[in-house]
């Protein structure tokens, strides 16, 4: 693929990434670009993560439109390379298989599941935005015979990362604010070019009464929205690229940070902006875990870089700790959770209120309804 092709396939992803189309319709359409870019066996493998926990909460493949319980019990519980937690922590953010194991990655129980399917070579790349948050992540596979993964492929794939992962964050937001299920869930406001709101999500009147201005009932947008969609459509440069993503930091009446996201919409005619308004902090694996184990505070800080994968020494250079002090905290845990190991609580943690999220999610697929990106309530 030439470098002027290359370009082509790059503003491709990203004029996707800017549209704030569903999720399903996103990867669909992002695997096109892949499969004018690039070579792989079979269809794409797209995953979101959690950002608070890099677990999955849903995966989209053309061709296993089912993640095997097998394998997920695998993931979580084996020891393995190339995992997804592992590469969404590394500083390239991307990974062959091959690569990992030096040439010969026959000691790796995932690749002989690949050998199974008709695949070998793996390739995965974390889908991080420029802001280090990790949204998702993309696999993809060659089978026996066909040439490795080389550099420069690598280097389109780690080029594309960035607008993949905000792709897939406003496409979350999106189906969350379309169907909320959280009392502090996002809200979506359409406005037109001219100032006027078009349509708005359940949930929005709320959200922007707890704004310093406005006024919902007179139909007058808090300065802040203004302002958000305004740059939103001040950077579109068509109706077919609709610019950068503007966002926004506000203080709200309660004393609590709002996050603002405008994005201008693709479409003919005149030109419109949604205004995404979501909690600066949204993560749910913190009070989740303090719901569903009784975990403290701090307990339920070290458990959630458990989950991310940090060692006990990265846990306590992060939280200002000694490493007797992580470890006494481990040591409770393990005993409020049931578990006598991390990689079992990982386990416990995905297989209690991950899993149920990604089966619901490949129900919500197959139905056309909005992914959701957080662990099941």
């Amino acid at each position: 693929m030439g470098a002027l092709a290359k370009e082509r396939a790059l503003a491709r992803i990203a004029e996707l990434a800017g549209r704030g189309q569903d999720l399903v319709t996103f990867w669909t359409e992002a695997t096109e670009v892949l499969e004018a870019a690039l070579s792989y066996y079979q269809a794409p493998c797209w995953y979101t993560l959690d950002p608070a926990s890099l677990l999955i909460t849903s995966r989209h493949h053309g061709g296993v439109p089912e993640y095997p319980h097998e394998w997920l019990v695998a993931d979580y519980y084996d020891d393995d390379v190339n995992r997804l937690v592992a590469v969404a922590r590394s500083e390239p953010g991307i990974s062959t298989l091959h690569e990992i194991t030096g040439g010969d990655p026959s000691g790796s129980p995932r690749w002989h599941r690949f050998m199974e399917l008709g695949g070998d070579q793996e390739l995965i790349a974390s889908l991080r935005t420029d802001k280090g948050a990790v949204w998702g992540a993309l696999g993809l596979y060659r089978e026996p015979g066909k040439p490795m993964f080389d550099r420069d492929e690598l280097a389109f794939v780690a080029a594309a990362a960035p607008d993949l992962a905000r792709g897939a964050r406003t496409a979350l937001l999106v189906g969350e604010a379309r169907e909320p299920q959280w009392p502090d869930s996002p809200c979506l406001v359409v406005i037109s070019d001219t100032g006027e709101i078009e349509s708005f999500t359940p949930g929005t009147e709320r959200w922007l009464a707890d704004f310093p201005d406005g006024d919902w009932e007179a139909g007058l947008l808090p300065s802040a929205v203004q302002a958000v969609a305004a740059r939103a459509l001040r950077t579109a440069k068509s109706t077919e690229d609709p610019g950068e993503i503007a966002v926004s930091r506000v203080l709200a009446r309660s004393g609590t940070w709002v996050v603002l996201h405008g994005t201008s919409l693709v479409a003919s005619g005149p030109r419109r902006v949604a205004v995404i308004v979501e909690p600066a902090h949204p993560a749910r694996i913190v009070p989740l875990l303090m719901s569903a184990y009784g975990l403290t505070e701090r307990e339920q800080e070290v458990t959630r870089l458990v989950l991310q994968g940090e060692s006990t020494a990265q846990i306590a250079d992060g939280l200002v700790l000694s490493p007797h002090t992580v470890q006494e905290h481990m040591k409770s845990i393990f005993e409020k959770t049931g578990v006598r190991s991390r990689r079992e609580l990982v386990g416990k943690v995905f297989f209690a209120h991950y899993e149920p999220r990604l089966r619901d999610n490949e129900a919500r697929a197959a139905a056309g309804k909005p992914v959701r990106g957080e662990p099941f309530p």
